[in-house]
């Protein structure tokens, strides 16, 4: 049997990809999305996704250029200025560095957990943006949090493959984060496998035909990036994702036939819990 969650990642982060993301749910196969507290639309997406039934994680940030959850004053290191750092890049260099306290980012992701609550969540699952969970030291505060709440976590597990020499720079990261799920242990927290790390932000119809053919038997996750093209989204101007080919991948008809030709069964994390 292979049960799969389709989650939409950065609930929040702007109207547009919020709409985006609520079309792929009604219209499309997306059965789960997760709420990055910091973004601007945050209070208003989660209260959409309620409306729509669409249950929601929450997406831990460290990165982006977003605001912290905690108090500036706490979070000195991790959000200098104000702001985290640009990416999982900078945040690494730094963490690796030795220049952030584990203090820091556990009480920012603490934090960051309470205001999902007061937004109106009741999260079912954690997952990282950027991934940045998956460094070293990074991975054991992520997984305490998610154990100590009883919560699934997202683990990228995909091994590299010939096709992805075709993109240099997402291939650099993609590898190096996959290696690190493989070969760190798992140390209490559910881990849920997650499928999709390469073609974050270019999942088109044909990419996504071949990730649910290679599913093997068990639990999944496909991540995934719905949404109607923001224009700039202003925390980041560099940000480019195809938001609305990949709403198209997960509304195509295509996509459901391969879903019920080998069987597979779309769920929530709440449904995996059961």
């Amino acid at each position: 049997m292979i049960r799969l969650v389709v989650n939409a990642d950065d609930l929040g982060l702007h109207p547009r990809i919020d709409e985006g993301i609520l079309r792929a749910h009604s219209e499309g196969i997306v059965t789960s999305a997760s709420l990055l507290v910091a973004g601007r639309n945050a209070p208003r997406a989660a209260r959409a996704a309620r409306e729509a039934g669409l249950p929601l994680g929450v997406h831990l940030c460290l990165t982006s250029h977003l605001t912290p959850s905690a108090p500036p004053s706490a979070v000195r290191w991790l959000a200098p200025g104000g702001r985290f750092r640009r990416d999982w890049g900078e945040l690494s260099t730094a963490w690796l560095a030795g220049l952030i306290p584990a203090a820091e980012i556990e009480l920012e992701l603490t934090a960051q957990l309470e205001r999902a609550r007061e937004q109106g969540v009741e999260p079912d699952h954690l997952d990282v943006h950027q991934h940045v969970h998956l460094m070293p030291g990074l991975a054991r505060i992520v997984e305490r949090l998610a154990e100590r709440r009883a919560l699934p976590l997202r683990w990228p597990r995909e091994l590299p493959r010939a096709t992805w020499l075709r993109r240099p720079s997402a291939w650099a990261k993609a590898a190096l984060l996959s290696t690190l799920g493989m070969v760190r242990p798992a140390r209490g927290a559910r881990r849920v496998k997650a499928v999709g790390l390469f073609d974050s932000g270019g999942l088109s119809e044909a990419r996504l035909l071949k990730l649910l053919s290679r599913l093997g038997e068990g639990d999944w996750e496909l991540m995934c990036h719905p949404g109607l093209g923001p224009g700039t989204v202003p925390e980041d101007p560099a940000w480019r994702y195809d938001w609305e080919a990949e709403l198209a991948a997960l509304c195509s008809p295509r996509v459901r036939e391969v879903l019920r030709k080998r069987e597979i069964t779309l769920v929530s994390y709440r449904a995996l819990a059961a």
